[in-house]
């Protein structure tokens, strides 16, 4: 029997996609959705019961199959499949993270003279934790040695990786313990790939205490040296006011999406694309400016600290350029579909790969160098303006919502207590008092073969209603975005009461953006600070939190779960059975082995209602833990500027009663 192709409202959940995708219909372009439903997925290599690893398979384990050629058996051909993914997830971000250390020390050195320190605050605090002297020395001399240093904890001869001591001192006994401290970030990829070779590492939990020890090098290591070194080089993110979702573009300006992962060439363009010389230059062809929009993680790094808006997430790529408003989709790593290469084709848009990493078959190269980074920003910028008279037929939706990012756990500490007395306190405080239930890190990708922001829309309405703060990155956060749920005014509408008050009291968005997926780090740190300063337990693993990924699609992550899942964190999994199903040994290894080793499990539930009801369910128990009382919604939301319009329509003796109860 066919596979049902599924109607555009099946699709996805988000009015611009779905219009986008009638149109696509419309005219017959192909796009992820359509190559999905006409895709079966291998019902063997999902549940991680195919090996490859050498010619003498693939053994594909089935039926009375139990064992491959070598002898490898179920549990092991899983765990090996699930320990490369978190291998590749790893690779990728730290690999990113390896990338800024470079640009940083080619500044440093003046030999990038397009980037400089921004935020010598974050340089001398990682010059702390990096061992790098600071007392009476110049900004480039700090930041020439904590790139380097950063650099060596990608293979440092001796010791483990120096991030590790930002972690509860709880925690870190709990690595050195099971034996999991990364020693380098590299080698732990290496090692891990080495053992999953044939004939090396043949048990189950064994492969897979090296893919938590591989993961914490990531989480722990080369993502948030990324994240530290972003914040220096372009500045730590603070709040700004912007527009989501595909109705951003711009009919009468020339629209170029930057798309991908690597700030180093988005806040180039940024800067080229307010160029006077190049706003001129698109005037001259008909435009009345240049309008800058961004997919993905490269949208969150110019959106938090640009306030540049976002066009859409993982699954709305190809979706921007079916809109025919496009000039040019810069891209540089990770997450770029090939197929935006055909649908671009059916346009004037130009596709521009700009990293030595990646080149796309039918697109432009043109590739990014640090040290001449603006002239090359503006040479793409002129080109995709030369494509503005080329234009025919366009549909933008008319569909985008209000977004205030720039959460990073500088400015959330901030937002508590202000610059002398900015702490965490009142965060672990609302929460031991029941206002906020709980904490959820609602992260991860759009996966074509689920309804496209579909779960993230639906568990993120429930736990606000529950009184669930929610932190979030990535596309993740892009759907919240598109949402209208990262504004302070939408506590007022969809919080529960006692959530209400905290964000109403405080003036944030009851769903915090905190960056790229890159910037997981940042909820690690916020976690790490949150134990240390007391009132929920010692460790991550006490706090009444949950990660999740709904939508999740890509090995980076199943790094990012597993290294939560090492700091403590039970982390949630959606919108599939898993990479591991077909294996009941390594699922249990991933959940009750682990939580017993480390503290933290691993789950992968396909339902949104079940993903609530098990988070809720595993918060209450953590408050339990803590001896907090019993989460109560009744106890709140008598209180607070909400209530004023209510009020002042009373007279001033009922006003006083109905606030404070009593009849003066």
């Amino acid at each position: 029997m066919a596979k049902k192709e599924r109607t555009p409202e099946e699709s996805s959940r988000d009015e611009a996609a779905i219009r986008l995708l009638e149109h696509a219909c419309a005219i017959e372009v192909e796009t992820a959705f359509t190559r999905a439903d006409a895709i079966a997925a291998c019902n063997i290599g999902s549940q991680g019961l195919c090996c490859k690893n050498c010619s003498m398979g693939p053994c594909r384990l089935v039926g009375k199959t139990v064992r491959g050629v070598c002898g490898a058996t179920i549990a092991t051909v899983a765990a090996r499949n699930f320990a490369r993914a978190v291998a590749a997830g790893a690779s990728a971000h730290s690999d990113h993270g390896r990338g800024l250390a470079y640009t940083l020390l080619e500044a440093a050195e003046g030999k990038a003279p397009d980037y400089v320190v921004r935020d010598p605050v974050k340089l001398n605090e990682m010059a702390r934790y990096l061992g790098v002297k600071t007392a009476d020395r110049s900004i480039e001399e700090i930041a020439k040695d904590v790139a380097l240093a950063s650099l060596t904890e990608f293979g440092k001869v001796e010791g483990t990786v120096s991030y590790l001591k930002r972690a509860p001192v709880k925690r870190q006994k709990i690595w050195q313990e099971q034996g999991i401290e990364p020693r380098s970030i590299d080698r732990e990829i290496v090692e891990m790939l080495h053992r999953t070779h044939i004939g090396n590492d043949q048990d189950a939990e064994h492969i897979l205490d090296q893919a938590l020890r591989c993961a914490l090098g990531d989480g722990w290591g080369g993502s948030m040296l990324a994240t530290d070194l972003s914040d220096v080089l372009f500045g730590t993110p603070a709040p700004v006011r912007s527009g989501a979702n595909l109705g951003i573009l711009n009919n009468n300006k020339v629209n170029i999406v930057v798309h991908g992962h690597e700030p180093t060439l988005s806040e180039m363009i940024v800067a080229a694309s307010l160029d006077p010389e190049l706003i001129e230059y698109a005037r001259s062809k008909g435009a009345d400016g240049i309008q800058l929009s961004g997919i993905c993680c490269t949208a969150n790094e110019t959106l938090m600290r640009q306030g540049v808006p976002l066009a859409g997430n993982f699954l709305q790529q190809e979706l921007a350029i079916l809109t025919g408003a496009v000039e040019a989709m810069v891209v540089d790593i990770q997450c770029i579909m090939q197929g935006i290469v055909p649908v671009a084709e059916r346009y004037h848009t130009e596709i521009i790969t700009t990293s030595p990493k990646v080149k796309i078959t039918g697109a432009t190269h043109i590739e990014f160098e640090e040290h001449r980074a603006l002239e090359i920003a503006k040479e793409i910028v002129r080109r995709a303006i030369d494509h503005f008279p080329e234009r025919g037929e366009m549909i933008v939706p008319d569909v985008q919502a209000s977004v205030v990012p720039g959460f990073s756990h500088e400015y959330i500490t901030y937002a508590l207590g202000g610059f002398y007395r900015g702490s965490l306190r009142p965060l672990n405080d609302a929460i031991a008092a029941g206002r906020i239930r709980g904490v959820v890190a609602n992260i991860g990708c759009n996966n074509a073969r689920v309804c496209h922001d579909e779960l993230f829309r639906y568990v993120a309405t429930e736990f606000l209603k529950n009184d669930v703060l929610l932190v979030e990155t990535g596309c993740g956060a892009i759907a919240s975005a598109k949402q209208g749920y990262m504004t302070p005014e939408a506590a007022l509408e969809v919080a529960g009461p006692g959530l209400r008050e905290v964000c109403e009291t405080v003036g944030i968005p009851p769903v915090l953006h905190l960056g790229s997926c890159v910037d997981n780090s940042r909820i690690l740190t916020v976690l790490a600070q949150m134990a240390t300063e007391g009132g929920l337990g010692q460790d991550i693993a006490d706090i009444p939190a949950v990660g999740m990924a709904p939508e999740w699609m890509s090995e980076k992550a199943i790094s990012i779960a597993t290294y939560c899942v090492a700091s403590g964190a039970y982390v949630i999994m959606g919108g599939s059975t898993g990479p591991v199903s077909g294996s009941e040994e390594v699922l249990h290894i991933l959940s009750e082995v682990w939580e017993s080793k480390i503290g933290g499990r691993l789950e992968f539930v396909v339902e949104g209602e079940e993903i609530v009801r098990r988070s809720l369910e595993h918060i209450d128990k953590k408050r339990a833990a803590l001896g907090l009382p019993e989460y109560d919604a009744s106890k709140w939301g008598k209180s607070g500027d909400w209530r004023m319009p209510e009020l002042l329509e009373l007279p001033f003796e009922k006003q006083i009663e109905a606030v404070y109860g009593v009849n003066r």
